[in-house]
């Protein structure tokens, strides 16, 4: 009997695995079961209606309004600019509908890899962003299954399926950003043990969009140095290889063209879920760098260090995943614009509430579903609604406030991690001998 069961390894991995995916799925809904097994077996189908909708819905509106996908415009405006070095600030894409006029403000480096996009017609551009967009997506929920220690791709499937209607994901449709590409490769660099590997993915992230630089807190945290030095490495790789091809264009980026684009932006639209944003739009101007911001900032982030200290705290293996959402959630709140298309995050943080190791824990159910219920009423969306001119920053207190959403939400969930991390705590305390 012991020599059938140990010339049998594969199979008891697998066994394992089975269950550790079934108890994280009864864990997840429960009194449920049979309805999400019917929704299980269903998955293929409902993520490809999902998919065909959001897609075939996302290019009528294009087709119709005109003003959908216009970072992706932006994108390969961008590239297209290289053609004629020094113009890449020069260019900048019409908003057929509004009139607005949107320049490239990425560093040159990104131009570099957009550049191929200009050399296809933008409708099939359009097209492919969006089957990148949803492989992206399914690909951030396996990666965040595979860190909480299990997931099928059927539940993955789900997640995905339900993630693309979303606000933040639905937002990265319609404008056709950058952004889950660039969660999915964060991920990776966090999930990996290769120092090099996670260098180089945040290195060139940060290089395309300066987003992912923060996840440089999450390895000096992890005393990953190897992979948080080579991160800054591979960042000015990006930018030494910007300045060798397109001098004038990179000359122009650093820091002239990159200080000008953070003072055009409009940090008071209900679109911006950051500090700034929020409380500039209460005080009614422009409120940062002022102390007001500051001190918000300062005090979010000594929350971010307790909770960092909750979860890094235990005595078994240290919940990746979770400490990666600490620190991208401050850096949502802590950066000057924070559009709802950054907080894509929100889709690893429903995993990992709602299927993680502290899923059983008082309140992580509540917390789950309520970031789930937020993203579906699109608060900040709404009320764009009443805001016609993104540039203004007065309002009136009951639109003001409201703006404060997802910082609110962010806050209790590291509030909650701290308390929890506590307890969790306390309780090790009093059980150990």
């Amino acid at each position: 009997m012991p020599q059938a069961v140990s010339s049998r390894p594969r199979e008891l991995r697998r066994y394992a695995r089975a269950v550790i995916v079934a108890r994280v799925t009864a864990a997840s809904i429960p009194g449920a079961r049979p309805r999400l097994s019917r929704l299980v077996a269903l998955a293929p189908i409902l993520l490809g209606i999902s998919v065909i909708v959001r897609i075939a819905s996302t290019m009528i509106a294009y087709s119709v309004q005109g003003d959908f996908f216009f970072d992706l415009h932006v994108y390969v405006i961008g590239g297209a600019a290289l053609n004629h070095p020094g113009t890449l600030y020069d260019v900048f894409y019409v908003d057929p509908v509004k009139g607005e006029h949107l320049a490239f403000t990425y560093p040159t480096f990104a131009a570099m890899v957009f550049y191929p996009l200009h050399l296809l017609k933008f409708g099939l551009v359009a097209f492919l962003w969006q089957v990148g967009q949803v492989a992206a997506v399914y690909g951030s929920v396996r990666i965040s299954q595979r860190f909480i220690g299990g997931g099928s791709r059927r539940i993955a499937m789900l997640w995905t399926a339900v993630a693309l209607w979303l606000e933040p994901v639905a937002s990265s449709f319609q404008t056709g950003q950058v952004g889950v590409f660039l969660m999915l490769g964060v991920l990776y660099a966090a999930y990996t043990t290769r120092w090099w590997l996670s260098g180089l993915l945040i290195g060139v992230g940060a290089g395309i969009k300066l987003t992912p630089a923060i996840t440089g807190l999450y390895f000096v945290g992890m005393r990953r140095w190897a992979a948080a030095a080579f991160s800054a490495v591979a960042y000015f790789g990006t930018v030494a290889v910007a300045y060798l091809a397109f001098p004038v264009d990179t000359g122009r980026y650093f820091p002239h063209q990159m200080i000008k684009a953070g003072q055009t932006l409009p940090v008071g639209s209900s679109w911006n879920q950051s500090w700034l944003g929020g409380i500039s739009r209460i005080v009614g101007h422009d409120a940062g760098p002022r102390s007001l911001v500051v001190l918000a900032i300062a005090a979010t982030g000594l929350l971010t260090v307790v909770a960092w200290r909750a979860l890094a705290s235990g005595t078994g293996e240290r919940d990746r995943l979770g400490l990666l959402l600490v620190i991208q959630l401050f850096g949502l709140m802590a950066a000057p614009v924070s559009w709802i298309h950054h907080w894509v995050w929100v889709v690893p943080l429903l995993i990992w509430l709602i299927h993680g190791p502290w899923r059983d824990k008082p309140g992580a159910k509540l917390l789950g579903w309520g970031w789930l219920v937020l993203m579906v009423i699109s608060v900040p969306s709404l009320l764009s609604l009443a805001q016609p001119n993104i540039m203004e920053f007065s309002r009136p207190w009951y639109l003001a406030w409201p703006g404060l959403i997802y910082i609110a939400a962010s806050l209790t969930t590291l509030a909650w991690i701290a308390v929890t991390g506590r307890r969790v705590g306390a309780a090790d305390t009093v059980t150990t001998p």
